[in-house]
């Protein structure tokens, strides 16, 4: 049999802005009595802080190893509390603790190790340790390529660049260590030496950065590059365009692109034809979902000379500005002669969009044509028979032609989807399905099931979206059953709301109808039509190995007071023959939800039916979901490992997702 999914964006998604955490060298004097009963003098000396990840959530059980430099006092270990904090004291006697170095050695599993080393000479200056998840992005640019590309081009600096006659000899040898040796520890303190003398050598402290951050110190690979802007800011005649682009680089391994855009954009001030900072700009707006900005930049890019990767990433700005044959070209170049079926995951992944596209605009040409006319005669071209059909739905409507009310109620929706997918936390929720055979083959078949249902946001992911899971009550991976027993498998319907998201309404014809009630509130009524050769939201039609991508028009109530969805109908934007899909109706009531550790509500379905006519045959499936919970927070029953609903079987499925 086959499985229709209807789910959100797989994308790539938001991240916290790093929380700054005391971790903090206090000195505090002592007196200790000698055996010979002369009076000796102490100083205490308190190593504490917070480890955090990028996201500035706090890191529980990480271990510190405290490592004093240049000092008496032995090698401690501790591990951090829940709140993410440790600490430890040494006390040394006075003449051999004028000054105090430590190193910390931060590890945690599924973390990369991190480093950090603290000089305290008599001042508190406040640090903290942050952690990166070992499973870096792959779309994203790597911490070697960056450094490769920045650290090269300020090997060799003079008097101009800023840096004294005094400090040749140290910055000499710290980038022979740095760039030679590869060995970026043995040139921390060389470059720390420059740094002290020239204060205002942008190019050194963008070098010192670069070590920092290779020999996993991103704190203070972070301050330095921070400062280099600062002091590049102060004389002009010493700005560079590295730290800028570094800042904006990291910004984007913290997975906030628009942060990242700001960083790159004024690098591009300084260096306006720099091919990585083009080929990073582009990316950043590819992940803001600005794509045509991201299609001049990377074309830019391109031009300038990048690498392959600013070619790859245009081949997907071109998909976003919905110029296929134009992305299949690019790519080709990019492919050069080679085979794909060779090529790394994320390639082949970008090839299968650019086929996908393809086959998208063939398969909908006509519907295209129809959905880009004038938005009135659109209405009546397109929908005529599609509002004839759902009147039952419509009964009671008051219908108003006027459109000036449209525009507010998108606004207003939009920033209620939008905040929905920024802020809606993990949760699980117990799901309840008939499903019933009404035609065809088997007619009169019903089963009921069971199931935990998962909403998960991905630690990797770019813009809006999640990824829906569903397992047994027992905790099992997602059963098969039914698929071969003439049934199908629907779900996704958390992210129906998509195509009404900001990022994506310009995908989208819409059209006010009216008021309605609606379980005894006052509604607005829109009606909509995505257009196949623009949208990046889609739905995916699976039987066996084929699939197909489906788009959908449909109906949308809208509460009148908070602009929250309270039902939404989709069906087909056509037919579908080389399937024999014929019809794939959605029907979907939402309503409020409240968590115990959340004060905030949010609007998820509770009721949905899905009716398909296919090959044949109709098929219904009826959902209801409850007991709604936050997922590891309040949520008790044992939950088994999950697997993704589009990975559970091969007898077929389809999900809204983006290309």
């Amino acid at each position: 049999m086959f499985r229709f999914e209807w789910g959100g964006e797989m994308k790539p998604r938001l991240r916290i802005l790093t929380m700054l955490a005391p971790m903090c060298l206090l000195s505090l004097p002592l007196i200790a009595q000698r055996d010979n009963h002369s009076v000796a003098f102490l100083k205490g000396w308190i190593v504490e802080g917070k480890v955090v990840t990028l996201r500035g959530d706090p890191v529980h059980g990480a271990r510190v190893d405290v490592q004093p430099l240049d000092s008496a006092g032995g090698l401690r270990n501790t591990v951090t509390d829940l709140q993410g904090e440790f600490s430890t004291e040494y006390s040394l006697s006075d003449d051999t603790a004028r000054e105090f170095r430590v190193e910390l050695t931060v590890t945690m599993q599924g973390f990369l190790e991190a480093h950090e080393v603290i000089d305290f000479e008599g001042t508190f200056s406040p640090v903290q340790v942050t952690l990166r998840e070992a499973n870096q992005d792959p779309n994203l640019l790597t911490q070697a390529d960056l450094i490769s590309r920045l650290a090269p081009k300020m090997k060799d600096l003079g008097a101009s660049d800023g840096l004294s006659v005094k400090s040749e000899k140290d910055y000499a040898r710290g980038a022979q260590e740095f760039l030679d040796r590869k060995r970026p520890d043995r040139a921390l303190p060389f470059f720390m030496k420059v740094v002290k003398r020239d204060v205002t050598c942008v190019a050194c402290r963008t070098m010192l950065g670069l070590a920092e951050l290779d020999s996993s110190d991103w704190d203070g690979a972070s301050r330095n590059f921070e400062q280099a802007v600062g002091e590049g800011r102060k004389d002009p005649k010493q700005v560079r365009p590295e730290p800028l682009l570094a800042l904006g680089v990291m910004e984007s391994w913290r997975h906030e692109a628009e942060r990242a855009a700001g960083w790159l954009a004024e690098a591009l001030k300084y260096a306006p034809n720099d091919s990585l900072a083009l080929q990073e700009i582009g990316r950043a707006e590819l992940q803001l979902r600005n794509w045509a900005t991201a299609n001049a930049h990377l074309a830019d890019a391109v031009a300038a000379g990048a690498s392959p990767e600013a070619r790859l990433l245009h081949v997907q700005a071109l998909l976003g500005v919905a110029k296929p044959e134009e992305a299949n070209q690019e790519m080709t170049r990019y492919l050069d002669g080679q085979d794909v079926k060779t090529m790394p995951l994320r390639v082949r992944q970008i090839w299968a969009q650019v086929q996908d596209r393809q086959t998208v605009k063939a398969t909908y040409a006509k519907v295209d044509k129809q959905v880009e006319r004038p938005i009135y005669d659109s209405i009546v071209t397109n929908w005529t028979d599609y509002l004839r059909r759902t009147t039952p739905e419509l009964k009671g409507l008051e219908s108003d032609e006027d459109q000036k009310l449209l525009e507010p109620i998108l606004n207003a929706v939009g920033r209620n989807v939008s905040e929905f997918f920024r802020n809606f936390p993990n949760t699980s929720s117990l799901e309840a399905i008939h499903q019933e055979k009404l035609k065809g083959r088997g007619k009169g078949g019903k089963q009921d099931q069971k199931f935990q249902y998962l909403c998960v946001t991905p630690t990797q992911a770019w813009g809006p979206g999640f990824n829906e899971y569903r397992s047994t009550l027992s905790g099992d991976s997602f059963p098969s059953r039914g698929l071969t027993e003439g049934f199908m498998v629907t779900s996704g319907f958390a992210s129906a709301s998509l195509v009404f998201h900001p990022v994506y309404q310009s995908e989208t014809t819409f059209r006010y109808l009216g008021r309605q009630k609606v379980n005894g509130r006052d509604a607005h009524v829109v009606a909509f039509a995505q257009h196949p050769g623009q949208s990046h939201v889609y739905g995916l039609f699976r039987d066996g190995q084929n699939e197909i991508a489906t788009f959908v028009q449909g109906l949308a109530w809208v509460d009148s007071q908070n602009y929250q969805i309270l039902r939404l109908r989709t069906d087909l934007i056509k037919p579908l023959p080389s399937v024999e899909l014929w019809r794939q109706t959605t029907e979907i009531d939402f309503s409020e939800v409240h968590f115990k550790s959340i004060p905030e509500g949010f609007w998820l379905p509770q009721e949905v039916a899905v009716t398909v006519d296919w090959q044949g045959r109709v098929l219904r499936n009826d959902h209801e979901y409850s007991d709604f919970k936050v997922f590891n927070v309040d949520s008790t029953q044992k939950l088994g490992k999950p697997k993704e609903l589009a990975e559970t079987s091969k007898e077929g499925s389809g999900s809204q997702k983006e290309q």
